[in-house]
């Protein structure tokens, strides 16, 4: 049994606890006054804080098209039409949005969950140790989520101790995102030094320190403190912890979850709980029926584009493991072109409910950071050179030339990132990092359509209608 096993039942608990905000308890249901005693309670406050990871308006849903759908990667199958993952593929966002408004609301109700433990673990008769080790865990998830919203949105409100009213939820203002990212480093400071190198058993799935040094270079790396990133990404590798697996194909069947290049991944677990994942039913061609994904539904989402296809350098391993051109249909026998993801395969047990974890941390991401962070410091120093052909020989590609400027070597990372991370949730927010997404999005749209604000998206007017004098739209969104 692992982490994802456990969440179920972890998530009943920390939904009673949210009774805080009717000063109700249910009946059957443990009373919040009565919890948050021991470290069994404690354990179930933290598993529980993971759990909403998984969440539609976080990875279970809204993540990935925010993430990659936005970008050049990815499409939705219906891209003329008004569906909200369409409305957001095609720039074409209100702040009316469905996806931005579940992802803001999913992702506080995480940060809630998180702030809930640190506001509660000093007063459980627990070991020290183990208290320790919870703050990290509780620190480290909450960076995680300040880190996703600041990227998405911007400036936004910064909420560090359990919101116990209605009243005091719809009053918190949005702060300059610099403070966001201040609080965004302490955290990860502070679970860097409480968390564990790695678990076993049970615990298999938390929060470890390399994934606290990982994340706190990408978002030194995001802030644009080369120094900073590479030396943190560096730390990382020269651990030992983790490695490329010899295989690229070996990094995704579900009985290889948590494997040795992984550094963090969303737990994901089918089998009628609520705590399957959707991805493969979601990625499916729509109007495949049964021919790619042999239960439920063929969503037609998240579908790579020609863009993506293309980006790939011949004799690149990756990219019959990470797409497929089309399909065969098992009614008449024939072949359909219709590009798909083969990255999240799985057979679920209803439909979206399938055991695929998400991977936010691996280790090819940790090198081609620090690729990068080096190369932007110092120039396509031996480092550089080292990390990103480290990961283009597992591909089965050549080396990268000797000889590369500042400004090609960048472009070359930025195109390695492309393929060895597809489908992941990176290509968006690598292009807003460095300032190549107006370019990027207007030759793949061949057309004007994405402009300079675009880099963050629309507040969701819920939140602006709740708070008009604390939260204020977005530049460009007035509309």
């Amino acid at each position: 049994m692992k982490l994802h096993t456990i969440i179920f039942g972890s998530l009943c608990v920390l939904a009673s606890g949210c009774s805080d905000f009717l000063e109700l308890a249910p009946i059957d249901a443990t009373n919040v006054s009565n919890f948050y005693k021991n470290a069994s309670d404690m354990q179930a406050a933290v598993t529980a804080a993971y759990g909403m990871l998984a969440n539609a308006g976080e990875y279970g849903y809204a993540y990935y098209n925010v993430a990659e759908v936005r970008s050049d990667n990815t499409m939705n199958w219906e891209g003329g039409g008004n569906l909200p993952d369409a409305e957001l593929d095609q720039f074409k966002m209100a702040s009316t949005n469905e996806i931005i408004r579940v992802m803001w609301v999913d992702t506080y109700r995480g940060i809630l969950a998180a702030n809930t433990v640190l506001d509660h673990i000093g007063g459980a008769q627990m070991d020290d140790a183990l208290r320790q080790r919870f703050i990290g865990e509780a620190r480290f998830l909450r960076a995680l989520q300040y880190f996703n919203l600041v990227r998405t949105f911007g400036d936004v409100p910064l909420v560090l101790s359990e919101t116990k009213s209605v009243d005091e939820g719809y009053s918190q203002p949005r702060m300059p995102k610099a403070e966001v990212y201040s609080q965004i480093i302490a955290d990860l400071t502070d679970a860097e030094q409480k968390l564990p190198v790695s678990y076993a058993g049970n615990d298999m799935g938390r929060a470890t320190r390399g994934a606290a040094r990982a994340l706190l270079g990408k978002v030194y790396l995001t802030m644009g403190d080369f120094a900073k990133a590479k030396d943190k990404l560096k730390e990382v590798m020269d651990a030992g912890t983790y490695k490329l697996l010899d295989d690229y194909a070996a990094l995704w069947p579900v009985a290889n979850a948590n494997n040795q290049e992984s550094l963090f991944e969303v737990q994901f677990k089918k089998g009628g709980t609520g705590t399957g994942s959707s991805f493969y039913n979601n990625f499916a061609p729509r109007n495949s029926g049964s021919s790619v994904i042999k239960v439920g539904f063929a969503g037609g989402r998240h579908l790579p584009t020609t863009d993506l296809i293309t980006a790939y350098e011949p004799g690149d391993y990756r990219k019959n493991v990470s797409l497929a051109l089309g399909y065969t249909d098992n009614v008449t026998g024939k072949y359909v072109a219709d590009p798909y993801t083969l990255k999240f395969q799985d057979t679920p047990f209803t439909d979206g409910d399938a055991d695929n974890n998400w991977p936010v941390l691996r280790y090819a991401d940790v090198l081609l950071m620090y690729a990068e962070a080096v190369n932007a410091a110092d120039g396509p120093a031996a480092a550089a050179y080292d990390a990103i052909n480290t990961v283009r020989k597992r591909a089965k590609l050549a080396a990268l030339p000797a000889g590369l400027s500042k400004e090609a070597f960048a472009l070359a990372v930025e195109h390695e990132r492309q393929v060895e991370l597809a489908f992941e949730g990176h290509r968006w927010f690598d292009l807003v990092r460095t300032g190549r997404e107006v370019a990027v999005m207007n030759q793949h749209f061949k057309a004007t359509v994405v402009q300079d604000f675009n880099a963050v998206f629309p507040i969701p007017q819920t939140q602006i209608d709740i708070n008009p004098s604390g939260i204020k739209q977005n530049p460009g969104y007035n509309f």
